[in-house]
């Protein structure tokens, strides 16, 4: 598979540098049912973590940011690149970047152990547009939180699998 490449918001969020205070921004996250694409925390200061948010759907994070005084700077754009996990798979997707002096300003990447990666890429916002139109994404593609994906802010089913679920479960792969 061709790797495939969609724009993403993303917001952040500082926070005291003190154990626990990622555990519970995520725990009210997850009592919100805010489903998030990616989570990213660091430290940028002795005393300060920024915690980067990637929602699935961007309303109901901001929502949330309402009801509870949750200070979010946001949102910004990312580029999330998921594809088969091969060698050099992103060279291309940085060597088009590199030849249209556009840098990437960070990025994240990971194997999914079945074959695939996810990269969450990062660059600077006015060059945004540019490296859409350099790596060839339509702009008619929607971004994530724009699929129609039929997934229910409220989730169903705490407790036992069953069915087709409870049979992959059994496989591994979920």
């Amino acid at each position: 598979m061709a790797a495939r490449i969609y724009s993403v918001e993303y917001y952040y969020s500082t926070v005291e540098d003190q154990p626990g205070q990622g555990c519970r921004f995520l725990e009210m996250l997850a009592a919100e049912q805010v489903n998030l694409l990616a989570f990213n925390a660091f430290p940028i200061s002795g005393d300060k973590t920024q915690l980067i948010i990637y929602p699935l759907n961007s309303t109901w994070l901001a929502d949330v940011a309402r009801r509870k005084g949750l200070i979010l700077q946001g949102p910004f754009h990312a580029l999330m690149i998921h594809g088969d996990d091969e060698l050099g798979a992103l060279v291309g997707i940085h060597q088009k970047l590199c030849a249209a002096e556009i840098n990437v300003a960070s990025a994240t990447g990971l194997s999914n152990g079945r074959g695939g990666y996810r990269y969450i890429m990062h660059v600077n916002p006015e060059d945004f547009d540019r490296a859409v139109d350099v790596l060839g994404v339509e702009k008619e593609l929607p971004s994530w939180h724009e699929l129609k994906l039929d997934i229910f802010r409220r989730f169903e089913g705490k407790g036992t699998l069953t069915g087709p679920l409870k049979n992959r479960q059994r496989r591994g792969a979920i």
